[in-house]
């Protein structure tokens, strides 16, 4: 039994277009995050409590998501079935013409 044929539609993206996009994702959050601590030590009241608690929190998504691995995406990749030829129409009766249709004395150059 023959393995079916991989498309080109279903193969999944190349290892370091995944690996580039997990990298960028966790250095923005990561940045977002040091935002986060110089905020929480500039400013003052419920604030700095928020920015703490975000500061403690993007940490733990960077990771889950940095780690999420490579994504899944289902294609249709069922046949694409051809529509139907349009039916030919009827040829019209020859020409009881002797000799029509024909080419006479005919000299190959």
């Amino acid at each position: 039994m023959t393995e079916p044929v991989q498309s080109i539609t279903s193969a999944p993206v190349p290892l370091a277009v995944d690996q580039a996009r997990r990298t960028r994702s966790y250095l923005i959050q990561m940045s977002i995050r040091v935002v986060c601590i110089i905020g929480a030590v500039v400013v003052d009241g419920w604030l700095r409590w928020v920015l703490v608690a975000a500061a403690v929190v993007l940490p733990y998504s960077a990771v889950l998501v940095a780690n999420a691995g490579r994504e899944r995406t289902t294609d249709d990749t069922s046949p694409v079935t051809p529509a139907p030829a349009p039916a030919l129409t009827e040829l019209p009766a020859p020409d009881e013409t002797p000799g029509a249709g024909r080419v006479i004395d005919h000299v190959d150059d």
